[in-house]
């Protein structure tokens, strides 16, 4: 799900406040290389709920 660009600009990753990445079902810090959820329409921003990137 696209995000209002406005909305992307605030937000950030609650672990590092670095920036996030709209990729379609989910947001993505590059830094932590966590994956967050957007259930709903709408972003979950809790480090339990995040999914680790694999490093490829």
């Amino acid at each position: 799900m696209d995000l209002v660009p406005e909305m992307l600009d605030i937000l950030a990753c609650p672990k590092c406040k670095g920036a996030l990445l709209d990729v379609g079902d989910s947001l993505v810090c590059e830094a932590c290389r966590l994956r967050y959820p957007i259930r709903h329409g709408l972003p979950v921003l809790l480090v339990e709920e995040a999914v680790q990137l694999s490093e490829e």
